[in-house]
């Protein structure tokens, strides 16, 4: 599956931290050309007390069981990819495979942190 490139996942995990994370989910379903899925606070029967978030694909909706899971990138970005790989009716991609996309944006956005810190520490130097 293609991924955005580094710095737009980069830019999609600051969007989540910053309480962003409908704007997150519009570029990516722009990016995958899907319409994107709405994402709202609430459980949903048989699943409150098993997981922190769950993709519902005939509704097109993320449960996040509070607000803090919200604005979590890791939970967000698995569900989303959930969302991406649902079709027909048919929930298709492993519970690995959202881990692994979600992990992929994370990297990206600590790799991009640590960049952007040394070009500070850089310019600091300098002055």
């Amino acid at each position: 599956m293609e991924l955005p490139d580094p710095k737009t996942q980069a830019m999609i995990v600051k969007l989540i931290l910053n309480k962003r994370t409908e704007k997150s989910l519009e570029l990516l379903s722009s990016f995958y050309s899907i319409q994107a899925p709405e994402v709202v606070v609430g459980t949903i029967k048989g699943k409150r007390k098993t997981v922190h978030a769950v993709y519902v694909g005939n509704q097109r909706r993320i449960y996040a069981t509070n607000s803090d899971i919200f604005y979590n990138p890791f939970v967000i970005l698995h569900e989303f990819y959930h969302h991406l790989r649902f079709r027909g009716m048919e929930h298709r991609g492993s519970e690995k495979s959202a881990d692994k996309f979600a992990l992929h944006f994370i990297n990206s956005y600590r790799s991009q942190n640590a960049i952007d810190c040394q070009s500070r520490a850089n310019r600091k130097r300098k002055n």
